[in-house]
C-alpha cells in the first residue's frame, strides 16, 4: 500500500479502509491540514497491523469492516504492540454496541463515515493528545443505554439473537433469510456483526455461545 516519508513535526496518520476511493478521499482531507500527514494506507486488517507497526503513526484511522479478520479484535493487539499510536475508528456502523466495544478495546475515537468531513479531523487531533472523541449522536444513545442494560446478551439486537439462534440450530444463511424474510446478504451482514460482537468466528463457537446463554434448547 502507498506510503510516504514521515514528517515528525506533524501528526502522522495511517488510513485503513478496504475501499480505495474512501482512502483517497480521506488522504485528501487529512493532507490538506498543515499539521497532519498521511504516511501509509492499508486495505485489510493484516495490512493495517503491518503498516502501523512499520510506520508507528500518531494515529491509525481504522475501518471496522475489512477483510482479513476482525478490526475490533485487532485494536488491543495494536495498542499493545504500538503503544504510541492512538486509534480512531471510522465506520458506517451506527450501533452503540460497536462504539462501546471499540472504546473498551482501546480506541480513542469513534466517527461515523457519514460525518467524516465534520468530525474526523477533530477526532484525530484529540486522539493524538490522548483524548477521546465519540460521535455525538452515538454518545447520546450510549448515555441512555447502560452497559449492563437488560435484554439480549453482549449488546446483540433482537434480530441478531434470532439469526444466532437459527445458526445454532444448523440453518444455512439462505434458510435463515427465508424464515425471517431477509435477503441472504442481509443475513450475512447480521452474522458478521454477531461474530464481531461475540469475538467468535466459527459456527461451533457460535453454537456453544447460544447454548451457554440458553438461546436454544438442548
Amino acid at each position: 500500500m502507498r506510503a510516504e516519508p514521515a514528517d515528525r513535526d506533524k501528526t502522522t496518520v495511517v488510513i485503513a479502509d478496504d475501499h480505495t476511493v474512501v482512502r483517497q478521499g480521506l488522504r485528501l482531507l487529512i493532507d490538506a491540514e498543515p499539521d497532519m500527514q498521511v504516511v501509509a494506507e492499508a486495505g485489510d486488517v493484516p495490512d493495517a497491523e503491518r503498516m502501523t507497526g512499520a510506520h508507528r503513526p500518531s494515529v491509525l484511522v481504522l475501518d471496522l469492516n475489512m477483510p482479513g479478520g476482525s478490526s475490533l479484535e485487532a485494536i488491543p493487539r495494536l495498542r499493545e504492540r504500538v503503544q504510541q499510536t492512538a486509534i480512531v475508528v471510522l465506520t458506517m456502523q451506527d450501533d452503540p454496541a460497536f462504539a462501546r466495544r471499540a472504546l473498551q478495546e482501546g480506541a480513542l475515537g469513534f466517527v461515523l463515515k457519514e460525518a467524516a468531513d465534520e468530525e474526523l479531523l477533530e477526532a484525530i487531533r484529540l486522539a493524538a493528545r490522548g483524548e477521546t472523541y465519540l460521535n455525538p449522536r452515538l454518545g447520546a444513545r450510549l448515555a441512555v443505554q447502560p452497559a449492563e442494560a437488560s435484554g439480549p446478551p453482549d449488546d446483540l439486537t433482537d434480530r441478531e439473537v434470532e439469526v444466532l439462534r437459527l445458526i445454532a440450530l444448523g440453518h444455512t444463511n439462505a434458510e435463515i433469510g427465508h424464515q425471517l424474510y431477509l435477503s441472504t446478504r442481509t443475513v450475512e451482514t447480521h452474522r458478521a456483526h454477531i461474530q464481531q460482537k461475540l469475538r467468535r468466528s466459527s459456527r461451533a463457537e457460535l453454537v456453544r455461545y447460544a447454548l451457554e446463554h440458553n438461546l436454544v434448547d438442548v
